[in-house]
């Protein structure tokens, strides 16, 4: 960003508007092209104009695509906004217009690090649920039918992607030598994180039930992608999962309709299993199940980890 910011100010004229989209700390505009472009001596308001719309944009949601979500418009002077929302307006339905750059930047950040903090809790949640022999779909189904005041987010093996995972860390490094500090983002985080370790140490205990180990046994992960329906792996919890099972000596491998080769952070490439056959497996472990695609085969397998909470009426709890 820092790079396309800096080739953007070289060659500015007179005339150009400047809409950042990317997602950032608070500031990224003023100090990414607004401080830069007034070095280079132009005035940005009547020279150039300058505006923060942060995208948003999730992959694989078809009823709310990026033509169809209203975008957050700030400028740094109103004929900024007013120039920007000529360009925003022609790409989204409309653009919901705010008093500057940096209550756009903290717009998004608002956003994700909500998402980010209620996966934590529906998470936690989750465990909550396990340790009672309730299952968390079922309760999180029921309070869904209250009209107001809850908003149902659904636990998992952990967040992927680029937004939910990296979002609220801007937030938490810029806010590090404040007196606010964060603390109910940053313990979300620290959470997030810490999630594809439990899911392991359930497959763990799953196997320890059943009499196996887990060196030597053979785990199939099912779906690596960070969520369904996308040919896209990064921060995949998947990953994550798939190094600590292999440390822990398991002889895995995985299988996704829509991700052909994965490879590690040790740079260990894995490939897709073709046909995956329930009984060559001891374990299967759900992360990603595609959608509009047949999972029949996985009740073959002698036992069946749900980290998806979604698979079956009663999923194991991760």
């Amino acid at each position: 960003l820092s790079d396309a910011c800096d080739k953007l100010v070289r060659y500015a004229r007179a005339g150009q508007t400047f809409i950042l989209t990317s997602t950032s700390f608070i500031g990224t505009t003023a100090t990414m092209l607004v401080e830069p472009l007034t070095d280079r001596g132009l005035t940005v308001g009547s020279d150039v104009f300058v505006a923060s719309s942060p995208e948003r944009i999730d992959p694989g949601n078809v009823r709310h695509t990026q033509q169809e979500t209203p975008r957050v418009l700030g400028g740094v002077t109103p004929r900024c906004t007013d120039m920007a929302a000529r360009v925003i307006e022609a790409l989204s339905p409309s653009a919901h217009r705010v008093g500057s750059p940096e209550v756009a930047e903290m717009t998004k950040l608002y956003e994700n690090t909500f998402r980010a903090v209620n996966i934590a809790l529906a998470n936690e949640f989750a465990d909550i649920c396990a340790d009672l022999t309730l299952d968390p779909m079922e309760v999180i189904d029921a309070a869904s039918t209250k009209p107001y005041g809850f908003m149902a987010f659904h636990p998992g093996p952990g967040v992927g992607g680029h937004c939910i995972p990296c979002d609220p860390h801007y937030l938490l490094w810029q806010l590090s030598e404040t007196r606010t500090g964060a603390p109910l983002v940053r313990q979300a985080m620290n959470a997030i994180a810490e999630r594809p370790r439990r899911v392991v140490e359930r497959v763990q205990g799953v196997l320890s039930d059943n009499g196996k180990g887990m060196a030597g046994s053979r785990i199939l992960v099912v779906g690596v992608s960070y969520k369904p329906g996308v040919r896209d792996v990064r921060s995949s919890p998947a990953l994550e999962i798939i190094e600590l099972l292999m440390r822990r000596g398991a002889k895995v491998g995985y299988y996704d309709p829509l991700i052909q080769r994965v490879a590690l952070a040790d740079g260990t490439v894995l490939e897709s299993i073709v046909e995956p056959a329930g009984s060559d497996w001891d374990a299967a472990l759900l992360h990603t199940v595609q959608p509009d695609h047949d999972y029949a085969w996985v009740h073959q397998c002698p036992m069946t980890v749900d980290a998806t909470y979604r698979f079956s009426p009663s999923p194991a709890p991760c």
